[in-house]
């Protein structure tokens, strides 16, 4: 997925319109670029002001964003006990603030979903990120908001068949070749890149966090996994620093996943890209050792600390190469301005693959994708179109609306087949 920033301004879209190099651009501002250098400010071919079309898919998300954070125009897709309802009172998670109930839809047909809760002052905000960066194939995806009361925020997300990483690993479930592990870190490297370009450090990088859709253990093109839990940590530009006094036991955990630099202050400016690329390192390990966790022989938290300042680092894994321990150690470098980027570090993934990856359009949303995913990205597009479109439609909406390709203005039970028509008549 593009960041939702133009990459000249490097400030949210207002009119994004997309080039003949396939990038999203600020109108006024590619306007003027090209005006003085005729070629592209990325790929540096030659390109036409006369080339540039409105990027719907973008300008969609940013409105749809714009409207979750303001509190006084929040708009809800769906309705407990009318939409969705539980399937059971209890959650089946509770942590900080979190709730995650077990839902099921009322009076319809779709995918398997959970409600996320999220209390506090600022739950709008966090669930703007969870909005914000839901279209990407490897971030769990959101598809809105629920009313509820005052004062917390719910949010109906897709749910993973298979669970988390981290428990499919220890119960024996899933012994993943080194080929599909990388997969799984390439995905996951993705997800990360999309996450720093919009200005979003994860903060708790670990197996837990990552969502399993679809799994072989032997086949790369059969596994698909998902990122969660983002922005919601203390490294988020969200919260600010709790005192160590009131914390709870569960914060103990991330120290065996944490960057140096956080051990020794745990300020918020110390939580960046750079200490996220830090904590995947751990997480790779942990999935090449099988979901055993990180440090398991000890147990005192401030030794864990104190072997880590002095940069005592995990052993390689048996299962792991050396080509991959490479990487993984790349990671852990003590001072933040030595470890690689995310992009550097996919790259790095990607080219111990020997076959070239060939990038082509979704039908649905114009973005680039890798083809060895484009089909499981055409089928969360469509059914995320089909069930926006149901949403209005059941919900009675009678407003018009424009349609994606000629922004014509229809109803809702018109938008959908007109859609599909203009979508061919555009590909004939």
């Amino acid at each position: 997925m593009e960041s939702l920033k133009c990459p000249i301004t490097q400030e949210l879209f207002l009119d994004p319109v997309i080039g003949d190099d396939d990038h999203t651009y600020e109108r006024e501002a590619i306007t003027e670029w090209l005006n003085k250098n005729g070629t592209s400010p990325i790929t540096r071919q030659q390109m036409s002001i006369n080339s540039l079309r409105t990027n719907y898919a973008v300008k969609r998300m940013i409105q749809e964003l714009n409207s979750i954070v303001q509190p006084q125009q929040i708009q809800y897709q769906y309705q407990l006990d009318v939409d969705i309802r539980k399937t059971r009172s209890k959650p089946i998670f509770q942590a900080f603030g979190k709730m995650i109930y077990e839902v099921e839809w009322i009076n319809r047909t779709g995918p398997p979903i959970i409600l996320l809760k999220i209390a506090g002052a600022k739950a709008i905000q966090e669930a703007s990120f969870y909005v914000r960066l839901s279209c990407h194939p490897y971030i769990v995806r959101t598809f809105g908001l629920v009313q509820c009361n005052p004062g917390s925020i719910m949010l109906l997300q897709e749910c993973a068949p298979h669970g988390d990483l981290s428990e499919l690993l220890q119960e024996n479930e899933f012994k993943p070749n080194e080929r599909v592990l990388m997969r799984v870190f390439e995905q996951i490297c993705d997800a990360m890149i999309c996450l720093a370009d919009n200005d979003i450090v994860h903060g708790d990088l670990a197996c837990r966090n990552v969502l399993v859709f679809q799994y072989n253990a032997t086949d790369p093109d059969e596994t698909l996994v998902k990122l969660t839990d983002f922005g919601l940590t203390r490294g988020s530009k969200l919260y600010s620093i709790v005192d160590s006094s009131s914390m709870s036991t569960m914060t103990i955990i991330p120290i065996r996943y944490a960057a140096p630099e956080i051990l020794r202050d745990p300020n918020k400016s110390n939580y960046s890209e750079k200490s996220d690329v830090y904590s995947i390192g751990v997480l790779m390990w942990e999935a090449c050792a099988f979901g055993e966790l990180p440090y398991s022989s000890l147990h005192d938290d401030n030794d864990i600390r104190r072997r880590k300042l002095n940069n005592e680092r995990l052993q390689q894994p048996t299962s792991c190469s050396h080509e991959l321990w490479k990487i993984v150690n790349d990671c852990w470098y003590p001072d933040p301005k030595d470890r690689p980027a995310f992009k550097t570090q996919s790259t790095a993934n990607e080219d111990r693959n020997t076959t070239s990856i060939v990038y082509i359009p979704c039908e649905i949303c114009n973005e680039q994708i890798d083809l060895r995913y484009w089909m499981a990205h055409i089928q969360d597009c469509r059914e995320h179109e089909i069930n926006r479109i149901e949403a209005l439609a059941e919900a009675s909406i009678k407003e018009n609306l424009p349609c994606e390709y000629c922004e014509e203005l229809l109803s809702a039970e018109q938008l959908r087949m007109h859609e599909v028509s203009e979508k061919f008549t555009i590909v004939a």
